[in-house]
């Protein structure tokens, strides 16, 4: 629903006064959660302390370069997500796979594999890829199979599966150490950010069951073309300018309190904004310290989501070293590559973007041993890498990247309601079901949307039902 289709919202003495929203946090739940509130007529204004939109998948420049802060991707099965560009008008610049194909090279044997999938039903459209794995050997294959048709029979939301590990569960289930590395842990820790001895078995069960066993094409990625910021700042402004929200930046919160007429005010230096509802879209800790007295009946449960790095190393070559798109490493400290050249806006030479998950041993190395370490690692992957000048080498740590998907997380994790009216919670963090991903954050922001939509009685659009 667009603003011109909008019909007025009346307040409580039928004045014909549209109910007022303030969305605290410019990420892509706060974003998501805006957009939704301002379809459904809601006089929205939109708060973020950077000067920018985004939250944590944003783009800076450096020098000519435009430079994405980390490597963001998002699978078919990532409706919100979708919904979320589609709404921006972004879907072009983000397209998919027509179908899933990743290289994977293992450094120490000097092998190509791919994970591909085909048109086949769910299992057998990666039957075939499965069945020509190089990087396991027939029995480990055959062990993989049993352990994916174990785990289509899990529930995700079974409260017994969020206090056990990944790791351990396939290991009851025959899978190898190297089964593990190969297969599990090079899809869970890109979607997880952790290894799997480290993951919850429900957040894991939800990654594959979705993404793997769920439909033929829910795995197949896609990802920015251009620079991040193009989308989650730029086109995001221009969307949430034409839904009517105004949006404010470096406006950081410093309070959230009940006015007298019992709605809610929101306090940033120089200015005191009266809603009729607020969402709360930052991160947990900041959250935390927001909340107004009984939100929540244990607060502190928050500060005990712990959060997982994200390492994202950058090099740039004086030519071409790599002919894919992207590809995994196995055998090596190297996880992801991807090649950021024309997204980048670099004229000559090669952009390759290296992204490293769970990087909690080296999320604090030096710059010069991180390139000591890694550069040597891509020249055993690329061999065109050797003799190739490195026109520049520099690194961006998410410390704070996601919630550390642990054992026991789930019911930490807070849902959109709390005990005060008219005041929603949202971010990646939030009881999504799904890890901490573009398409968690974007779910969370439609959850806390429809609850403040249904709590003030408005429908809520077409579109907004097919995200959810």
């Amino acid at each position: 629903m667009r603003q011109d289709d909008r019909q007025p919202a009346a307040d409580a003495d039928g004045a014909g006064k549209r109910a007022s929203a303030v969305v605290v946090g410019g990420g892509l739940a706060g974003i998501t959660s805006a957009l939704a509130l301002a379809d459904a007529g809601l006089d929205v204004t939109l708060l973020e302390g950077r000067p920018r939109l985004g939250g944590l998948a944003f783009s800076f420049q450096r020098g000519e370069l435009t430079v994405d802060n980390g490597q963001h991707v998002y699978l078919r099965c990532c409706t919100a997500y979708r919904w979320f560009l589609d709404r921006v008008e972004g879907a072009h610049l983000a397209p998919l796979q027509d179908r899933l194909d990743v290289p994977v090279l293992d450094a120490d044997r000097h092998r190509l594999g791919r994970l591909r999938r085909t048109a086949l039903p769910v299992p057998l459209h990666l039957a075939a890829s499965l069945a020509t794995y190089p990087h396991l050997s027939l029995a480990e294959r055959a062990a993989v199979g049993r352990a994916a048709l174990a785990l289509k029979g899990l529930d995700p939301a079974d409260p017994a599966l969020d206090s056990q590990d990944f790791g351990s569960w396939l290991a009851a289930r025959g899978q190898s150490k190297r089964a593990i590395e190969a297969l599990w842990d090079l899809v869970g820790v890109a979607t997880l950010n952790a290894v799997a001895g480290d993951a919850s078995l429900g957040l894991a069960a939800m990654v594959f069951k979705t993404g793997l066993l769920s439909d033929p094409g829910a795995a197949d990625i896609g990802w920015a073309r251009v620079p991040l910021g193009d989308i989650h700042d730029g086109l995001a402004r221009k969307a949430l300018a034409s839904a009517g929200v105004r949006t404010e930046l470096r406006a950081r919160v410093t309070s959230i309190s009940r006015s007298d007429n019992g709605g809610w005010r929101v306090e940033v230096p120089g200015e005191s904004l009266p809603a009729d509802t607020v969402v709360l879209a930052v991160p947990q800790a900041e959250t935390h310290d927001l909340l107004p007295d009984g939100a929540l009946d244990e607060p502190d449960r928050l500060l005990g989501i712990d959060t997982a790095p994200i390492l994202n190393i950058h090099v740039v070559y004086d030519r071409k070293v790599l002919k894919r798109p992207f590809f995994a490493a196995l055998g090596t400290p190297v996880q992801w590559v991807f090649d950021r050249t024309d997204a980048s806006g670099l004229a000559e030479g090669q952009y390759l973007a290296l992204s490293q998950s769970a990087a909690q041993d080296e999320i604090d190395a030096p710059v010069a041993a991180l390139r000591e370490r890694y550069l040597p690692e891509l020249e055993r992957l690329l061999p065109a890498a050797h003799g190739a000048r490195v026109l520049d080498f520099f690194v961006t740590r998410e410390r704070t990247a996601t919630f550390a998907p642990t054992p026991g997380v789930g019911r930490l994790r807070p849902g959109a309601h709390t005990n005060a009216s008219g005041l929603y919670l949202a971010g990646a963090w939030t009881a999504t079901g799904w890890p901490a991903t573009m398409e968690g954050a974007v779910r969370s922001g439609i959850t806390a949307a429809r609850a403040a939509l249904t709590a003030l009685d408005r429908p809520h659009g077409h579109l907004f039902e097919e995200a959810a």
